[in-house]
């Protein structure tokens, strides 16, 4: 019982981490493009609790343990932008879609870095805080990657969308309010055939970790 509070305890410090910076990111520089809905609305905090969703924050998390997958993913309540005060509108959404994804990215090498406390303690000695650090490297690769599938409303989804215009472009915004749950439908659909998100993803995720682990001058 107590390992498994433990065991549960280590992640709600990586995936606090991972998903609310990826948010503010989103907020933050759509303000460098002239958007401040976000700071507006009070979502570029570092206050949890402003960017947690009921759905991606705790049951699409929750469904991927009960189903078993290798990895967690999640996401907070998306930060508002108001896409039409962008200038440039096209660059614009591109950036701000990027930042996300970017912001895991270089979480993850922070991480990496972190990691060389072990030349002044080691996982033994220490394990909660190796835990910690293990999930938030891995938690920020696989969100950097999960969040570039091209699907609305995604960032990968909405750097495909900065690139269309007329008719694909319209179609693909209808996309948008059910982008999730294709994503929901995928996972489950994949389950029934005994596959796993993971075997989507999973290539790039340890390509990424692999990269990471590399320039922070660690080893998998």
């Amino acid at each position: 019982m107590w390992d498994s509070i433990i065991d549960l305890s280590a992640w709600v410090i990586p995936v606090i981490l991972a998903i609310m910076l990826h948010e503010v990111a989103h907020g933050w520089v759509a303000e460098r493009f002239g958007d401040n809905t976000a700071r507006v609305l009070g979502r570029i905090s570092l206050n949890p609790l402003k960017h947690v969703d009921l759905f991606g924050t705790v049951i699409f998390p929750a469904v991927l343990i009960a189903l078993g997958s290798p990895m967690l993913f999640g996401y907070a309540k998306p930060v508002p932008v108001n896409f039409g005060n962008l200038h440039p509108p096209r660059m614009g959404m591109r950036v701000v879609a990027l930042a996300g994804p970017v912001t895991n990215v270089i979480l993850a090498v922070i991480t990496g870095l972190l990691l060389h406390v072990d030349h002044f303690v080691t996982p033994e000695q220490a394990p909660w805080l190796f835990l910690n650090l293990y999930r938030l490297l891995v938690l920020n690769c696989g969100l950097a990657v999960f969040n570039m599938l091209p699907i609305m409303p995604l960032d990968g989804g909405r750097v495909v969308f900065s690139f269309l215009s007329g008719t694909p472009a319209r179609w693909f915004a209808k996309l948008e309010r059910r982008g999730i749950w294709i994503v929901f439908a995928l996972m489950i659909g994949l389950q029934g055939l005994g596959y796993n998100l993971n075997d989507i993803i999973g290539f790039p995720v340890y390509g990424l970790l692999k990269a990471v682990m590399f320039v922070t001058g660690n080893s998998l």
